[in-house]
Parts: structure tokens; C-alpha cells; sequence
């Protein structure tokens, strides 16, 4: 008897049901059977699915003599099903990589619940991928089971069949089946929730749901969406056959008003003419299950006639266009009450003593700029600091630091009159340089991908970069501070502006030069590493020929079992995708459950580095700091062709690399395994990189930039105006 059952109904996809397939067969976890019903489809779908069956004995095909619809087409597959829990895939959507993993640990975690809920994404047909908004259910639900009394924002989430996972004995015992129609998930998925004793949540996404550009049934315009209205019907007449869960009656009429109201107010779904009729049927379902409950105010509307709720419809659309000329015109005030109040102040003479840092677009107390603002604290007590930080951020912020909020009142104050600004990303273009004004910009780490002005024949590099713009401000740069003589030809090459080069090594390494035995305890003892751990950290850059940056170069599961005892994996993603659906993949779970740490999230980057003992990385510039603290460091280059192609490198990092390299997982795992990732010839590799890419780097670099830059002191390495000689030769681009 398998662990799963996965039952995939199919009809006219013919284009998508191959990606569909692969995404159950090639999962690493094996015990399911497929159960692929073909709904009589008139194209090439049946012979797909055949196709597979003969070559994997896991598929099994029924080909129904006619076309009965969605629901009925799951039911066709059921009977035939013999795992311990049934699952659901609609033919044109997919499994995330590892979703069945994730799926039976859970279920063996929670000890197999009635219900397991798991998470999902929207993958557009442009390209674009959007988490379920109510992740946060998933998250907030506990590490173990509950009903739907318990919890009733459970049911919240989408109700749809194919992000959940059924106990089979629970099914049959409730005579679980789908009815023919449009939403016939609904008659399932609230009494399977209700019904249940014991719930399961997984916070990880492992369903992509694909939103077709056309095709999808429920967009299609149709009178068929008066099916609804039964489909609810058959939902309350569960509650009249089961009398404990009466008192469920009230809420699930409000779901069924707002439902059908939603499906109303949708441009796509209803044809014009029996928009009327529709809303007269939903009002007439919401009288008749009344409970002597209040209305609430959004469905009072049914209370009344369809002439009702169509100058409602005008009244609301009215108002919204006039709060948007309204916030237009506040808007349009503001901005020239701000300009006016900036030109006055622009008027006075700069502040000597004034400067301003930002990090990361504004997102705190980071990076370089926050080495220089701690150095100019000690040496330079006169000048007063302030940071420029998102409101979002401001909470984290140490009590002591002096901050202001971008395009406020006291933004334009204090870059109106500072004399310094430090910044390792480009200000706004709305920043104007005064004279006499000292802009230190400090990037973001070594280059090895390409940047600025070099983007222009890397199309996909350059999806929303604007770089004519970022030139224009980098026109602002009076300084650019260097770690190496390599950045220092890459700055000059990439933006061609007039400012000069300090070599000054990079401030926020100085930690890492200075690094003490026991520097990085705080972030093992926070996550609860034991000490006598090796912490090997993976830490994956983006991709720019993939929408949104992110893939999965392999299964981080499987990478944690393989360090084996005595090591613990702990991942940071890059910072652009702290809040996209990247670690809804199974990072967030992979963290809960301990399998590795997920430091993502960790503000200092520094202290993740200075607790681990190796890193693994594709191209991600922390290689170059990493190498300061002369620890071992593989680079993990599977899709290296993929990537210089895409982006461009300024040299081939599989030749010149800070260590070994793996080009396949297999290699990554045997490095470890035989204990080569820290051999001599690692040693011999990370010292020539060191060497090359780390020259500036001393431990003085924030005291550096302080004394010559902001008092005037002399230093040797400060002043490189102009492109050395013989430029364009030492530093060709990869081809």
C-alpha cells in the first residue's frame, strides 16, 4: 500500500500536462501510485498519459467513455485508490520539488491527522509568482493538530481540494465525494475541514498554481456559474445531516454571500444579462438559511433588490475615483509645500558636522555604511549621524541611533544641509549634490558579476534597470571605496563617472580581519548550534534568467542528512528574497522542523559568517569577505554556463575559485563526504584568492575612511583619480 495516492483528473492540456507529470514523478520521495483520470479529452492527452504509464509502472490510466466534468472525473479515481492519503493535482498546475517530502514528514509528525493544509503559489503565465496572501495561517497554526472550532481562520485559505492532503479512511468513512459543476470543491473542502477531529498545517508551498492567460473554467463566461448557489446548497444540507455542526450556520452563510457576491462583481464571470438574476438567486439563498444572526454591514446589500446593489456598485466606484483625485491632489500639495520648504533650507550653508548614512535601500543600520557611522562615533564625535531607514525598519533600530524617514520633512532637512553622505546603494534621483558636498559610496562587495554600465549587453540582466539613470546619480560619487585593485578597474570600467578611488578595503570586513576565537558564539547560541558543531553556510545568489531570482540547486533535505552528525546547515538567501515565495518552498518548514537554520532573516551578516566554519556558494560576492577569515569555501557552479550567459562575469570563477568546485550535486556531497573541502589544495586555492581579493583589507578600513575622508588626515591609499594605465587590458569582460 502506497503512502499516497495522487488523483489528477485531465482535460484539454495537452501543453501543460507533461510539466504537470514530471513534477509527481520526478519527486524524491517515491511511495505514491498517479492515478491519471482522462475526462474523454479531445486532444493529445490520452496518449500522454498511456505514454507515461508504459514507462512508469507508479501511473495508472482510466479513460472515462465520456466527458463528466471535474468533480466527477476525481470520483472516477478515487475507488481506485489505495494509499494511506489522497491527494489532488489539477492537470495543468504542479508540485513544488520535494512537496511529497515535506508532505509525509509532516503527516508522520502530526501523527497522520484527518487533514493536512498545506500552502500554494500563483505562477502567472507572464512570468510573475505571488504566495497564497494567507501564509500567515499556515505559519500561526502550531506545531500541532486542531479543529476547525479551534482554529476557524483555517478556513480562511482558499477552498480548494488540491492544497490539502485526506486521510483515506476519513474519506470514505464521511462518504466524502465531489458533485458535478462549477465550484465543486466547496461541498468537499467545508465539510472535509468541519468533520475533522484532527487538523495539520504545513507552512511550505508545494502546489504551483498556474494562472492561465485564457482557459480557466472559472474566468470563462458563463451561466454555469450559477452552480454555486447548489453547491452551497449541498453544504448546508451536510449541516442538516449532521446536527453537531449546526451551530457552523451563520458562518457559512456569510462565506456564501461574500462568495457569490464576489463572483458578481467579477467583470468575466456572468454574462450581462443575467447579472440580475444571479444576484436575485443569492439573496434568496442568503433569506432562507437566515439564523436570526446580524447582517453584517458588506451583505446587508442582499436584504434588498438588484436596483440596490447596483447604485451601491456606482456609489463605490464614484467615491473611489474621488479618494484617488483626492489623494492625487494631497499628494501633488505635499510635494510642492516639501519642495518649497527644501529650496529654503538648500538656501543655508551646509552643516560641517552633519552626515547621512542609508544601507540596502534604506533597510537599517548595515553593511559598510554602519562600520563608518560606528568608526565616526568614536573618531569624529562632532559629527552628528543619521540614518535614513523605511518606517517598516525603524523598530529595529538601536535606541541610540538618530534616524528619518524617506521623503519626510526630516529627510529633506538633513540632505539639504549634510556635508557627508555614505550610502552602499545609489540615493534617489531626487537628491540633488550641492557643492562642497562629499558623497562616499561604498558598494556592496567585490564584483564578479556585471554591473553599471556594462549591463547594457546583458538583457537579462538589465529587466528594470534603468542605466542611464543609475549613471546619472553615480555622477554624484566623489568617492568609491575598494578592497582590491580588481574593483578598482571593474568601478572604473562599469561607471564611467568622475569620482575617486580609496583604497581603503571594505568597512564592514574589519570584523572579520580582527576575527577572535568565540566571535559568532552569540548567533549559535541564538539558534541553538551546539559548539562543537561544523557550521558549513550555503548562500545562494540570484538568477537573473529566471523571474524573481530564485531556483533550488538542490534538495537542502538531503544536503543536511548527508553533512551528517555533528554538522549543522544554516542557509541565507539574498536579501531580495526575504519576502518573496522563496522560502515558502520549504525553508520556513526545513527551519521549524530543525533540519538546518535559515538565517535569512539575520540583519548582521557578519555574525552568520563568523559562526560557521565553511561556506558554499554559487557566485555570491560573500565569497570575496568570506575569504578574509581564511576558512574553506566551495563554490557550487552547476549552472555556471546558464548564469555568465545571463548576467555576465568579469572572470570565470570555476577557474580562478577561492577553493573546489563542485558542478553537480553529486560532487558537492562527495567533497564533503571525503573530506576534501578542506585539503591542502583548498588551502593552496583560498590563499592565492585571498591574496588577489582581499589586498585592502587590513582591519583598519572604517577608521581608514573616517580619518581621510571626513577629517582631512592623509593616507597613502586614498587618492586614485584616474583609470590606470593599460586598463582596458587588465580587465577584459568573459566573453
Amino acid at each position: 500500500m502506497p503512502r499516497f495516492s495522487i488523483v489528477v483528473p485531465v482535460f484539454k492540456v495537452q501543453g501543460f500536462l507533461r510539466e504537470c507529470l514530471d513534477s509527481v514523478l520526478t519527486q524524491s520521495y517515491t511511495d505514491f501510485e498517479m492515478i491519471a483520470v482522462d475526462d474523454r479529452s479531445p486532444d493529445g492527452c490520452g496518449a500522454i498519459l498511456d505514454e507515461y504509464a508504459a514507462r512508469d509502472p507508479r501511473v495508472r490510466v482510466l479513460h472515462l467513455p465520456e466527458n463528466v466534468g471535474l468533480g466527477r472525473a476525481r470520483n472516477a479515481g478515487l475507488p481506485h485508490a489505495g494509499g494511506d492519503f489522497l491527494l489532488f493535482l489539477d492537470s495543468d498546475d504542479t508540485l513544488t520539488p520535494g512537496a511529497l517530502r515535506a508532505i509525509a514528514d509532516r503527516l508522520e509528525e502530526t501523527g497522520d491527522p484527518d487533514v493536512l493544509v498545506f500552502d500554494y503559489a500563483r505562477t502567472y503565465w507572464w512570468g510573475g509568482i505571488r504566495r497564497n496572501v494567507l501564509a500567515r495561517v499556515l505559519a500561526e497554526s502550531g506545531e500541532g493538530t486542531f479543529t476547525a472550532a479551534e482554529r476557524p481562520e483555517i478556513l480562511d485559505l482558499l477552498m480548494v481540494v488540491w492544497n490539502k492532503a485526506y486521510r483515506r479512511d476519513y474519506v470514505t468513512g464521511h462518504g466524502l465525494a465531489f458533485p458535478p459543476g462549477y465550484y465543486e470543491d466547496t461541498p468537499w473542502t467545508f465539510p472535509a475541514l468541519l468533520s475533522a477531529r484532527r487538523i495539520a498545517t504545513l507552512d511550505r508551498i508545494c502546489v504551483s498554481y498556474r494562472q492561465r492567460r485564457q482557459g480557466n473554467i472559472l474566468s470563462t463566461t458563463s451561466r454555469r456559474h450559477f452552480d454555486v448557489h447548489d453547491q452551497y446548497e449541498r453544504v448546508f444540507a451536510y449541516l442538516d445531516a449532521h446536527p453537531e455542526l449546526a451551530s457552523w450556520r451563520p458562518y457559512l452563510r456569510r462565506k456564501m454571500g461574500e462568495h457569490c457576491l464576489d463572483i458578481l462583481a467579477k467583470p468575466d464571470r456572468l454574462p450581462a444579462c443575467d447579472k440580475g438574476e444571479f444576484f436575485r438567486r443569492t439573496a434568496d439563498l442568503f433569506r432562507t438559511h437566515g439564523t436570526g444572526e446580524p447582517v453584517p454591514a458588506e451583505l446587508r446589500v442582499l436584504e434588498g433588490g438588484y436596483a440596490g446593489y447596483l447604485l451601491r456598485q456606482r456609489a463605490a466606484t464614484v467615491a473611489g475615483a474621488l479618494g484617488r483625485r483626492r489623494r492625487q491632489a494631497r499628494a501633488v500639495a505635499a510635494g510642492q509645500v516639501k519642495r518649497g520648504w527644501s529650496w529654503a533650507h538648500e538656501r543655508r550653508p551646509l552643516d560641517p558636522n552633519l552626515a547621512v548614512y542609508s544601507a540596502f535601500r534604506h533597510r537599517g543600520v548595515l553593511g559598510d555604511p554602519a562600520a563608518i557611522h560606528r568608526a565616526a562615533r568614536d573618531l569624529a564625535p562632532h559629527i552628528r549621524g543619521v540614518w535614513v531607514v523605511r518606517p517598516d525598519q525603524a523598530e529595529h533600530l538601536p535606541p541610540d541611533i538618530e534616524y528619518v524617514f524617506p521623503g519626510s520633512l526630516g529627510y529633506l532637512r538633513v540632505t539639504a544641509r549634510a556635508t557627508y553622505f555614505v550610502n552602499n546603494v545609489n540615493w534617489p534621483g531626487t537628491l540633488a549634490k550641492r557643492p562642497g558636498s562629499v558623497h562616499i559610496h561604498t558598494h556592496r562587495g567585490t564584483p564578479l558579476k556585471y554591473m553599471g554600465a556594462d549591463l547594457r549587453d546583458k538583457p537579462g540582466a538589465r529587466l528594470g534597470v534603468d542605466v542611464p539613470q543609475m549613471l546619472r546619480r553615480a555622477d554624484r560619487w566623489d568617492y568609491s571605496l575598494v578592497a582590491n585593485r580588481h574593483s578598482e578597474l571593474v568601478w572604473d570600467r562599469a561607471y564611467p563617472c568622475d569620482f575617486t578611488s580609496v583604497r581603503s578595503g571594505s568597512p564592514r570586513n574589519d570584523v572579520l580581519v580582527d576575527a577572535k576565537p568565540g566571535d559568532g558564539a552569540a548567533f549559535r547560541f541564538r539558534h541553538g548550534i551546539p559548539e562543537e558543531h561544523t557550521v558549513v553556510l550555503y548562500a545562494p545568489t540570484l538568477r537573473d534568467y529566471v523571474r524573481g531570482g530564485h531556483i533550488d540547486r538542490f534538495d537542502l533535505t538531503r544536503f543536511a542528512e548527508d553533512l551528517g552528525e555533528g554538522h549543522t546547515l544554516v542557509v541565507r538567501l539574498h536579501p531580495s528574497l526575504a519576502d518573496g515565495p522563496a522560502r515558502g518552498m520549504g525553508l520556513a518548514e526545513l527551519h521549524r522542523r530543525g533540519v538546518l537554520v535559515d538565517a535569512t532573516d539575520e540583519p548582521h551578516v557578519e555574525e552568520v559568517i563568523l559562526a560557521s566554519d565553511a561556506l558554499v556558494t554559487d557566485y555570491s560576492a560573500l565569497m570575496f569577505d568570506y575569504a578574509n577569515l581564511d576558512r574553506p569555501i566551495v563554490v557550487h557552479a552547476d549552472d555556471w554556463g546558464a548564469f555568465r550567459a545571463a548576467r555576465g562575469a568579469y572572470f570565470d570563477i570555476t577557474e580562478e575559485a577561492p577553493g573546489h568546485v563542485s558542478r553537480s550535486y553529486r560532487e558537492l556531497a562527495w567533497l564533503f563526504a571525503s573530506g576534501c573541502w578542506r585539503d591542502e589544495e583548498s588551502a593552496r586555492l583560498r590563499a592565492g584568492f585571498r591574496a588577489r581579493f582581499c589586498a585592502f583589507d587590513d582591519g583598519r578600513a572604517a577608521e581608514r575612511v573616517v580619518r581621510t575622508l571626513m577629517l582631512g588626515e592623509p593616507d597613502v591609499r586614498t587618492s586614485v583619480p584616474a583609470p590606470a594605465a593599460g586598463h582596458s587590458e587588465a580587465l577584459a569582460p568573459s566573453p
